[in-house]
This record gives C-alpha cells, sequence and structure tokens, in this order.
C-alpha cells in the first residue's frame, strides 16, 4: 500500500478557476471524465501544475515517437526511479495503447539490463570506442 500524500488533494469541486482550467484542460486532451491524483496534489501550486501539465502534454503528444513507444520509456525511467505512482499510471495508459503483458515485462527486462550494464561501465570506466562517437 502506498504512503499517504504529503498534502491534501484538491478535488474539482474545491479548486480555484486556475486549478479548474488546468483540470477542464487535462480532461478534454484525455478525453476523460476525472482528473488523476498526481495532479491533485501539484494542484497546492497552480503555477507549477500548469507548467507540468503543460509540458507533459507536448512531450507526450505527436512527435517522432509513437505514443506507445513514449508510455514504454516513461515505464522504464519510472520503474528505475522507483516512481510506484507513475509506473502505475503509466502501465495503465500503456496498456490503453496496446502494451501487452510481454511486452511490459520485455521493456522491464531492457531496463533492468540497461542498469545493470549502466553500473558496471561507470565502475569500471571504459574509455568510449571511436565508432560510437558522433563523426563531424
Amino acid at each position: 500500500m502506498s504512503n499517504p500524500p504529503i498534502v491534501s488533494l484538491i478535488e474539482y469541486e474545491d479548486a480555484s478557476p486556475e486549478v479548474r482550467a488546468v483540470y477542464d484542460d487535462i480532461m478534454a486532451t484525455r478525453k476523460s471524465d476525472w482528473v488523476n491524483n498526481f495532479w491533485k496534489v501539484l494542484a497546492h501550486d497552480p503555477a507549477q501544475l500548469k507548467r507540468m501539465w503543460e509540458s507533459l502534454k507536448q512531450i507526450m503528444g505527436p512527435g517522432a515517437l509513437d505514443p506507445l513507444t513514449k508510455e514504454l520509456i516513461y515505464i522504464a525511467v519510472s520503474a528505475t526511479n522507483g516512481c510506484e505512482y507513475c509506473t502505475y499510471s503509466h502501465t495503465a495508459s500503456a496498456r490503453a495503447k496496446g502494451m501487452t503483458d510481454a511486452m511490459l515485462m520485455e521493456v522491464l527486462a531492457v531496463a533492468g539490463k540497461a542498469n545493470e550494464t549502466n553500473r558496471l561501465a561507470n565502475a569500471l570506466r571504459p574509455p568510449v570506442d571511436e565508432a560510437f562517437k558522433p563523426r563531424a
């Protein structure tokens, strides 16, 4: 079970107009009738709430990577950082975009292996091969 939040959740009906505007955009963008708890705790700082939402919306929006790939990356980083909330949240989002259990297990295996090899490389400090460096 997760620990209780550090600050209370600000529900829609208790939110300021500034916070409600962000909540409305979250629901419209996600085609949802609810706002998840991450945003409800950030609502204690309306400027940060808006900045975080606008940034996330831009980064997770259309780009060179497809939406499922972005979610898989988010899961890998969240699991590596030990963020229970983000791991659950982005796993749910990835499942809605077509992720299978096999894909989840594979992305976690890749993230785990990357962590292992990164730690070994950081400890052993091999010089970067010239073939890996960008050419001018």
